[in-house]
């Protein structure tokens, strides 16, 4: 990072680059903690930095976090760990996340500043496909209705897979949170064809099947917001 200017590939949904930047400057580089920043010029290297949680989207899942007094979570897709981190360091002292992700080589990019943290002691990953994991967690009635909050950022061939295990994981009263669902801005898009770059193509069918799932699903109340690439907030209602 240079002069606090951004050293990755933005992908969220807003059109104008100069806005972006404006925002980033204005009102999330000036908050983000030193440590994420050193995370996140750490990722910049790596040919999928673009996975990554932008600054932004951090920023606004550590306030909810916060205004929600969460201290038990569950992360599905963690990448290099920024969003990870950003969840240990907003968790009070007696917090755990649960982290899963099937890349342990990117975790470890991350795993040096978190130990520099000194928040290590309240993450747990798990180095696996999601869907064992939630599986495995739900086999015990303990684990039911146990996690304050969810943050989904994976596989989007899955989304509906996870929706329905971490209903039962989370709280009645608890939030899930789904990254990636306005896919750059193409999800208004009328064909596949028109989405660019072509590797986002498999991404933009499922994303716009789960949008239309989850805003039919009685069982959650939605916010659907273009912070990011697009977020969608789940509460459980019951």
């Amino acid at each position: 990072m240079k002069n606090g200017k951004q050293t990755f590939v933005p992908h969220g949904v807003l059109q104008s680059p100069e806005l972006f930047q404006y925002l980033l400057e204005t009102s999330v580089y000036p908050r983000e903690p030193e440590i994420l920043k050193q995370l996140r010029d750490a990722t910049a290297s790596h040919p999928l930095a673009y996975y990554g949680t932008t600054p932004d989207s951090g920023q606004f899942l550590s306030l909810l976090m916060k205004l929600l007094n969460v201290k038990k979570t569950i992360e599905v897709g963690v990448f290099t760990g920024y969003s990870l981190l950003m969840t240990a360091l907003t968790l009070p002292e007696d917090g755990k996340v649960i982290g899963i992700d099937i890349d342990r080589k990117a975790y470890e990019i991350g795993l040096p500043f978190i130990k520099k943290s000194g928040v290590e002691h309240k993450i747990e990953f798990i180095e696996s496909p999601a869907l064992p994991i939630l599986d495995k967690l739900l086999e015990d009635p303990a684990n039911e209705g146990s996690f304050d909050f969810a943050f989904v950022d994976a596989d989007k061939s899955n989304s509906g897979n996870y929706h329905e295990r971490l209903l039962k994981l989370v709280k009645v009263g608890g939030v899930i949170v789904f990254d990636n669902t306005l896919w750059g801005g193409t999800v208004c898009l009328p064909d596949v064809s028109m989405v660019f770059p072509e590797p986002r193509r498999p991404g933009w069918s499922h994303t716009i099947e789960f949008n239309k799932a989850i805003a039919a699903d009685p069982r959650v109340e939605i916010s659907q917001i273009p912070v990011g690439d697009g977020m969608t907030l789940c509460r459980r209602l019951y």
